[in-house]
Parts: C-alpha cells; sequence; structure tokens
C-alpha cells in the first residue's frame, strides 16, 4: 500500500488534506497541500474564505515556528560567545543560518504565490485586503 499522495486532486480533496494535516500540526505539508491548490486552479478563480484562511494558518504557522528555532538558536548563539567556547560558535553560526535559509525560502514562496497567483486573481477589494495584509 503506498504512502503517496497523489499530484492530480480537486480543490476539495486538497483542503480535506490540509484540514486533515492542521489537524496533525503538520503545516509544512498544509503549505504544500494549500500550493498544490493555488497553482492548480484556473487563473480566474478566486480562493473562498475557507481556503484563504487555510493558506494563512499554513504559513502562518511554518513562519512562527522557524523565528521561534531563530530566537533560540541566536539566543544560544550569544552564550556560546559569552562563554569564548569558539568551536560552539562556528557550530551555532552555521546552524543560526540554516534556519534563517529555512526562513527565507519559505517567506520567498509564499510572496511568489501572492504575485503569481493570489493577487492576480483577487477581485474584490475585500480579498486583495486579505491576501495583501
Amino acid at each position: 500500500m503506498g504512502g503517496a499522495i497523489p499530484e492530480n486532486l480537486n480543490r476539495e480533496q486538497y483542503v480535506y488534506l490540509a484540514k486533515l494535516a492542521e489537524q496533525a500540526e503538520r503545516y509544512e505539508e498544509m503549505v504544500s497541500f494549500m500550493q498544490k491548490l493555488v497553482v492548480g486552479s484556473t487563473p480566474s478563480s478566486e480562493l473562498s474564505v475557507e481556503e484563504r484562511n487555510l493558506i494563512s494558518v499554513a504559513y502562518k504557522n511554518v513562519i512562527g515556528s522557524l523565528r521561534a528555532a531563530w530566537r533560540i538558536v541566536s539566543s544560544i548563539e550569544q552564550k556560546e560567545e559569552g562563554r569564548k567556547n569558539e568551536d560552539h560558535v562556528v557550530l551555532v553560526k552555521d546552524y543560526r543560518s540554516k534556519v534563517e535559509s529555512e526562513l527565507t525560502n519559505v517567506c520567498g514562496s509564499i510572496l511568489e504565490l501572492l504575485d503569481s497567483n493570489l493577487i492576480p486573481s483577487a477581485s474584490s477589494s475585500e480579498v486583495r485586503f486579505f491576501i495583501i495584509r
């Protein structure tokens, strides 16, 4: 029995999977399902209120988790610098850079999704406001 999710699901199926991922607190997968929903939609189809909320929750949680990780690692970096433990400082700096890179990539992906798909398909000012906010 396979564990892979098919690529060619419909909108309703992606929404269901996003909700399932949210309940399981698997926000990276939630982002992936919502990205597939948006990219697979016709250019003129606008997100429903539920879909907008799902994409917002997904990205908010992924970004929030990465920001928390960055704060913790940065705090540890300062402590190690205070202890003059250069071997650990080098390791912590590298790890902080990795977290920063992941955060940059996630932020870049939502900005790309906004610019390429979500903003152009938003017809009402209410939807545009929600998306830009």
